[in-house]
């Protein structure tokens, strides 16, 4: 039985492994972990289907705050754009490919924006 990994502990709680290495996720070497966002004022926007069963998702990353302050910014943003979403690892993630319209919102807002990725 020494191919079984452990799932969840009482010490711990819940185990999560990565999918590719089968390592805990945070010692994960494979890179299957998402990049931290560069620190330099920009607000980058990119289309993402990653590990969404196909769906595309807007990703907002370079935004400074706190989770309460990207958790108002993605509400106004999720309305504006009439789809959902939410804040995950400190980056928003809006439901569907609004880049054009979001960069537009957001340079408003003051930010300078860039559209990354493809």
């Amino acid at each position: 039985m020494s191919d079984h990994r452990l799932v969840y502990s009482t010490a711990g709680g819940r185990v999560d492994y990565c999918p590719r290495c089968e390592r805990r996720k945070e010692m994960c070497v494979c890179g299957n972990r998402r990049m931290a966002a560069p620190n330099d004022g920009v607000v980058r926007l990119q289309r993402d289907r990653r590990n969404r069963g196909g769906k595309t998702v807007t990703v907002i990353t370079g935004i400074p705050g706190d989770t309460a302050a990207l958790t108002a910014l993605a509400t106004e943003l999720k309305r504006l754009c009439g789809s959902g979403g939410g804040v995950r690892d400190g980056a928003i993630e809006i439901q569907g490919d609004h880049r054009e319209r979001l960069a537009a919102r957001l340079t408003e807002l003051g930010y300078r924006v860039k559209l990354a990725g493809g």
